[in-house]
């Protein structure tokens, strides 16, 4: 049974909000398509890399403004923790960050949860004017490499 869902809703204006909820809480936001432009491949680019083995920690910047974000993610043999900070401004300042979501379960469970709600942004990305509407082009590259290391 998988306790992690993720959810990325149509972006508007250059604006997406997303969720995350696991078994210990729950974290909803909306995020920026700037600064950090290349938020959503990196995303996809970090998820397929620990399904290819790699392990250790990997950080995304991401914002909302002026609120800002760091997802970390870290693998531990076949566990991948994702912790969610949240800085109050741009110059993310350690001593005022906060945890703000945590959650630890399977490789490919976590990555399967992105992967769900990445299939259907990219199934509606037509009908949703994705690239539009975020003002960046979707990911389909690194979403396709996703995928192809789930199916593996």
């Amino acid at each position: 049974m998988n306790d992690f869902e993720v959810s990325f809703n149509s972006p508007q204006c250059g604006f997406m909000s997303i969720g995350f909820v696991g078994p210990e809480g729950e974290f909803h936001t909306t995020t920026a398509n700037t600064p950090h432009a290349a938020a959503l491949p990196e995303l996809l680019s970090i998820l397929s890399g620990f399904l290819d083995g790699d392990d250790g920690v990997r950080v995304l910047q991401w914002n909302r403004d002026p609120e800002e974000y760091d997802f970390r993610f870290s693998r531990t043999d076949d566990e991948l923790a994702i912790q969610i900070y949240e800085y109050p401004t741009g110059d993310r300042a350690e001593d005022k960050k906060e945890l703000v979501f945590s959650h630890r379960g399977g490789v490919r469970e976590v990555c399967g949860a992105f992967a769900e709600t990445f299939r259907q942004l990219f199934d509606d990305r037509e009908t949703d004017e994705f690239e539009f509407n975020w003002r960046r082009p979707f990911p389909e590259t690194e979403f396709t490499e996703l995928e192809r290391q789930l199916s593996a």
